[in-house]
């Protein structure tokens, strides 16, 4: 269950942005370092739903040292985290988010090589 949110997540600018930036330019450790630094200082819900987004970027920086394991497990770990959030929590698109690493996983278990697989939409709402 979830509460409402009480932080603003505005994917426009500062860290939410920066992260953003480097996700979509396949800089998956430093996305990661940039949306940390607001979960940490981040509460419920939004804590859970930041902790999501990052082990999405940290699974595809283990794809791509080619490490299938580790991608498995932490976009197994988002999915849990970001599951029970509507859909259009912290101002990103959750389904869309949702189903593509759902697709993904999908892929892993069939036993698709690792190296071709594109990273989850992470797409910010329209304003």
């Amino acid at each position: 269950m979830f509460t409402a949110a009480t932080m603003t997540f505005d994917w426009t600018q500062g860290p939410l942005a920066e992260g953003l930036r480097c996700y979509a330019a396949g800089e998956f450790f430093a996305a990661h370092e940039a949306w940390e630094s607001l979960w940490l200082a981040a509460p419920e819900p939004e804590k859970t739903f930041l902790q999501g987004v990052i082990q999405v970027a940290a699974a595809f920086e283990h794809q791509r040292r080619n490490n299938p394991l580790g991608t498995t497990r932490l976009l197994t770990a988002a999915l849990r985290r970001l599951h029970p959030l509507p859909p259009a929590f912290g101002g990103l698109d959750l389904d869309l988010l949702r189903n593509d690493i759902r697709e993904r996983l999908q892929l892993l278990a069939d036993g698709a090589p690792i190296s071709p697989l594109i990273p989850p939409r992470i797409r910010p709402l329209a304003r």
